[in-house]
C-alpha cells in the first residue's frame, strides 16, 4: 500500500477502528475472566431427602450455598455437615427436611417435628420404651409422612376372674367395658361386673365377672294331717279310739332362686299350689264313767297285798315307769289308749285284780291318772307309770308310793 495515500485517510475512519479495537479487548478480557470464574467453581453434591442434586458454586459456606439456591431450611431440618462448614470441591451435603407428626401417647396429644424415617425411629427419638404388648398405629415399620397421626398406648397387666378361671392379661384398654369387649367376654343381662363397666383401668386392677342366673325351683312338701278329737260316751273315760286315720297332703312351692357363679345366694317363694289336700285323723275320746266295782269279802287273814280295792282305798305299792316305745310295747294300752298320740297322758298299768281297769287314781309323786293298762310283770301291789320320755322313766326309777283310788 502506498504510504502516502494513508496520510490522506479520513479521520472519521480512524476513530471507528479505535472503538472496535477497544470493544474487542473488553470482550477478550471478559471471556478470560468468565473462563477463570467458571473453572474456579466448587462441585457440590446435595442429598435432599435422599434425592441427589449436583451444583457448582463459589459459595464460601454451606449456609451461603443454601441461600444461593434459595433453599429454605427450617430449624427442625437436619443439615450435615453444619451450615457454617466451608465449601470444598466434591463435598456432599445431606439435607433431611423435618415432617410434622401429630402424636397421641397414652391419651396425651402433641405435635412434633422429626426427620425420622420410620415410626420405630420416631419412637426411639421420643425416648419411649416400647414393650411387645404395647399398641402402635401405624406399625413400627411404617414410613413417616407429613402430618401423619401416631397413636401409642402403653400396655399394663390386669387380673380377670371369669367362669371359674383366673388370668393375668396385658391390655391398653382405658375402661372395664373396653377391656371386656377387646377380650371378647360377653355379658348376659343379669351378669355383674366388679368394678363397674365405666371404671377406669389401672395397672393390677382385678376384674371379676359374676355370672348371675335366675331359675325356678319347685319343691314338693308334705302337709301334715291334723288330729281332731270327738267325745264318745260309749267309751270309758280316759280311753281313746281312732275313728279315721289321717293322711298327709302335698303342696308344691315355687321359688325364684338367684345363682351367682352356680352358687345360690337368694331364694324367694313366689307361688304355692296344693296338689293334694290332707285328711284329718279323727280320735274318739271316751267320756263314759266306769260302773262301780262290788267289794269282795275279805278273808280272816286279809292284808293290803291281797285285798280287793274300792273307791277311797289307799294302797302302798311298788312302782316302776315305762314309755309308749318301750321294748315289747305297742304304744296302745289294754284299754285302747294310743299313747303314741297322747305322750303326756297320765296312765298307769295295774293288776286288774287289785285296781280295776278304768279307775281314776292318785299316785304319790305322779298325780291323778287312769288305770288304763296292764303288764305281764304287774302282779299284785305293783304299778307301772307312763312317762312321755325315756329320760323321765329313768328318772322315776323304782320306788314305793302310795296310791288312792278316786273312783
Amino acid at each position: 500500500m502506498d504510504l502516502n495515500r494513508i496520510k490522506f485517510l479520513p479521520k472519521k475512519l480512524l476513530g471507528k477502528k479505535t472503538i472496535i479495537s477497544s470493544i474487542s479487548l473488553i470482550l477478550f478480557v471478559s471471556l478470560i475472566t468468565y473462563a477463570v470464574y467458571e473453572t474456579t467453581k466448587a462441585t457440590v453434591t446435595v442429598m435432599i431427602d435422599g434425592e441427589e442434586t449436583v451444583v457448582e458454586t463459589h459459595a464460601n459456606t454451606v449456609a451461603d450455598l443454601l441461600e444461593e439456591y434459595e433453599w429454605e431450611v427450617q430449624s427442625y431440618d437436619h443439615i450435615e455437615p453444619s451450615v457454617d462448614t466451608e465449601i470444598e470441591n466434591e463435598m456432599t451435603i445431606t439435607w433431611e427436611q423435618a415432617k410434622q407428626v401429630f402424636t397421641m401417647i397414652d391419651g396425651q396429644e402433641d405435635a412434633v417435628w422429626t426427620t425420622s424415617k420410620t415410626v420405630q425411629e420416631l419412637i426411639d427419638e421420643l425416648e419411649i420404651e416400647y414393650k411387645e404388648h404395647d399398641v402402635v398405629e401405624p406399625e413400627l415399620s411404617a414410613a413417616i409422612e407429613e402430618q401423619m397421626e401416631l397413636i401409642y398406648e402403653s400396655a399394663f397387666q390386669v387380673e380377670l376372674i371369669s367362669d371359674g378361671e383366673q388370668h393375668e392379661i396385658w391390655t391398653t384398654s382405658t375402661t372395664v367395658a373396653d377391656f371386656l369387649e377387646r377380650e371378647e367376654v360377653t355379658l348376659d343381662e343379669l351378669d355383674r361386673v366388679e368394678p363397674d363397666l365405666d371404671e377406669r383401668l389401672e395397672e393390677e386392677t382385678s376384674i371379676q365377672v359374676v355370672r348371675v342366673e335366675k331359675v325356678t325351683d319347685v319343691v314338693e312338701e308334705t302337709i301334715d294331717f291334723a288330729t281332731v278329737t270327738r267325745k264318745d260316751d260309749d267309751l270309758l273315760s280316759g280311753s281313746e279310739e281312732v275313728v279315721q286315720s289321717g293322711e298327709d297332703g302335698k303342696v308344691e312351692k315355687h321359688y325364684e332362686v338367684i345363682l351367682e357363679d352356680g352358687e345360690e345366694v337368694s331364694r324367694e317363694l313366689v307361688k304355692e299350689e296344693t296338689v293334694k289336700e290332707s285328711s284329718d285323723r279323727i280320735v274318739a275320746v271316751g267320756t263314759k264313767e266306769p260302773a262301780p266295782t262290788p267289794s269282795r269279802s275279805q278273808s280272816t287273814t286279809s292284808s293290803s297285798d291281797s285285798t280287793s280295792t274300792s273307791s277311797g282305798t289307799t294302797l302302798t305299792v311298788e312302782s316302776t315307769a315305762y314309755t309308749a316305745n318301750c321294748s315289747g310295747c305297742s304304744g296302745v294300752t289294754a284299754t285302747g289308749i294310743n299313747l303314741n298320740n297322747n305322750r303326756n297322758m297320765k296312765v298307769i298299768a295295774v293288776d286288774p285284780n287289785v285296781i280295776p281297769l278304768g279307775s281314776k287314781v292318785y299316785v304319790e309323786g305322779y298325780g291323778t291318772a287312769v288305770a288304763g293298762d296292764t303288764g305281764g310283770a304287774i302282779v299284785g301291789n305293783k304299778i307301772d307309770v307312763h312317762m312321755p320320755t325315756k329320760a323321765d322313766a329313768h328318772s322315776w326309777g323304782t320306788r314305793t308310793v302310795e296310791i288312792k283310788i278316786l273312783d
